[in-house]
């Protein structure tokens, strides 16, 4: 699955992903619900568009009445999925007590997740972190969820205090695996091909979710496509990276629906330019390019001459340069 990410998983990045192959589903970036009156054209228009795989459409709010009604239109417009987020770390999203901030009180959990039950026909999931400040009642949050309806559970086994720092506890994902009778997905840290399988064999969960390393390697779906299969997965060079790029940022520009071309562009390239063993010189310089065109043209310099084997975007992770003690906690 490709994660909802707030500036990225817009219509045609979706697309984009979903044409490349091997992911079963897309999620949208969070529709914020608030009080004021929903706009049933623009999410019919603009939110449900569908790239060719299951389409997930994800909702933050806490007022019962307003995500239930969000959640009945998007349902009836023909989402897929509807998925609530439980699980935004960031301060302005936590202040207006929604996102993260729901996981400190499961009652008001239970009320809205009940609430969009009613309206949804469909499949309803939640996206959970392991907790706000401590993992300890993760399995009581988990539950609160089940209870309320949902089909199925996203879990980023991070605390929101963590932010995105630290280590993804994959062993949440196990214990939550095993205390639940609806499907898990794991999420968090797999940052090759391979980390996918090793996630799934690690935990048991059911399906795995890919935001950040989705960014970093476009092609990581596909590639674990083909590790399933055992077949012999594609290693992307240089030449490929400049191709991707200059796709994404043609898509853009006559999309008619992207803003600032040259900030989503500099969002990927974040983190494409990872995938350099450099230690990062080579990306601190083309960040500092304005137009699109510049930033193309730096990322040729960067990238066109780099073989496979110059960067870190096989399948395996040639240069393990993600891992920061991940593997060895969760082997």
């Amino acid at each position: 699955m490709l994660a909802p990410r707030e500036g990225v998983s817009h219509p045609d990045f979706r697309a984009i992903i979903a044409e490349r192959g091997g992911v079963g589903v897309v999620c949208t970036e969070f529709v914020r619900i608030s009080r004021a009156p929903l706009n049933p054209g623009h999410i019919t228009k603009e939110v449900v568009r569908f790239p060719g795989v299951p389409l997930s459409v994800q909702v933050m709010g806490n007022e019962a009445d307003k995500m239930a009604e969000a959640a009945g239109l998007i349902a009836d417009a023909g989402a897929d999925i509807v998925d609530i987020n439980l699980g935004c770390p960031m301060p302005r999203v936590v202040r207006k007590g929604v996102g993260a901030a729901m996981l400190k009180d499961p009652k008001l959990l239970y009320e809205v997740v009940s609430s969009m039950r009613e309206k949804v026909k469909g499949i309803l999931s939640a996206k959970i972190r392991a907790g706000f400040d401590e993992a300890d009642h993760v399995v009581h949050i988990a539950k609160t969820v089940e209870r309320a309806g949902a089909d199925f559970l996203i879990v980023h086994p991070r605390r929101r205090r963590d932010f995105y720092e630290g280590v993804a506890d994959w062993r949440i994902i196990s214990v939550l695996k095993e205390e639940l009778d609806i499907p898990v997905v794991g999420n968090g840290d797999a940052w090759y091909a391979s980390d996918v399988l090793r996630m799934q064999e690690q935990t048991g969960c059911d399906a795995v979710m890919l935001g950040r390393p989705a960014l970093r390697n476009p092609w990581i779906f596909e590639q674990a496509a083909a590790l399933r299969r055992g077949d012999v997965p594609f290693a992307p060079s240089g030449q490929d990276v400049c191709a991707y790029l200059r796709d994404v940022a043609g898509r853009y520009e006559h999309s008619g629906n992207i803003r600032n071309i040259p900030g989503k562009l500099k969002e990927l390239l974040r983190y494409l330019g990872r995938t350099v063993p450099d230690e990062g010189v080579g990306i601190k310089a083309l960040l500092r390019l304005r137009t699109t065109e510049e930033l193309l043209e730096g990322s040729e310099r960067l990238f066109a001459h780099l073989p496979p084997e110059g960067l870190d975007l096989d399948a395996h992770g040639r240069y393990r340069i993600e891992d920061s003690g991940e593997a060895k906690k969760n082997d």
